[in-house]
């Protein structure tokens, strides 16, 4: 497996795919929208015509307009994982806790994810659009639920080269 910037996917892949997968809010990574625009470009490159984009993430039009600070993310006997969040006008600044129950390991962590800017799905719509996918959909799961922007709590895209 080799590592690339997902910004300049032509110049570590030689060949095209069939699918792409841009995942967990791995798109809120890039510092704003021109960076954004320039992944998905990428991305586009290295499809074949009639090729599949897949982003999904967690963070959707439905947490946006309730901003809950505290969401708990994983509770396992093992392993939970909660998040806290500070919002700025644009983006979001997730406090993560992560917390260990198991006998051998007790121990916290605490880590920080800042998203400068949030991208919600009226920003994937453009960005897609101005990117050159033909024909987009957007999903509220992995099973196909339509997405409302009330009440998803993921946002799954689903786009066309």
């Amino acid at each position: 497996m080799s590592k690339a910037d997902y910004r300049e996917l032509g110049k570590s892949h030689d060949r095209q795919f069939d699918a792409v997968a841009c995942l967990s809010s791995s798109l809120l990574e890039m510092p704003d929208e021109r960076e954004a625009l320039k992944a998905l470009k990428s991305m586009r490159q290295v499809l074949k015509d009639g090729g599949l984009l897949i982003i999904s993430q967690g963070t959707t039009d439905k947490m946006w307009a309730e901003k809950p600070r505290f969401i708990p993310v994983v509770n396992r006997p093992n392993f939970s994982r909660v998040f806290v969040i500070d919002y700025t006008e644009k983006g979001a600044r997730f406090n993560i806790l992560d917390l260990f129950h198991e006998p051998e390991r007790t121990e916290f962590k605490v880590w920080t994810r800042e998203y400068k800017r949030v991208l919600l799905m009226d920003d994937h719509e453009k960005l897609l659009a101005d990117a050159g996918f033909s024909s987009t959909e957007f999903y509220g799961s992995y099973s196909f639920d339509p997405y409302d922007k009330a009440s998803s709590d993921l946002l799954v895209c689903h786009a066309i080269k």
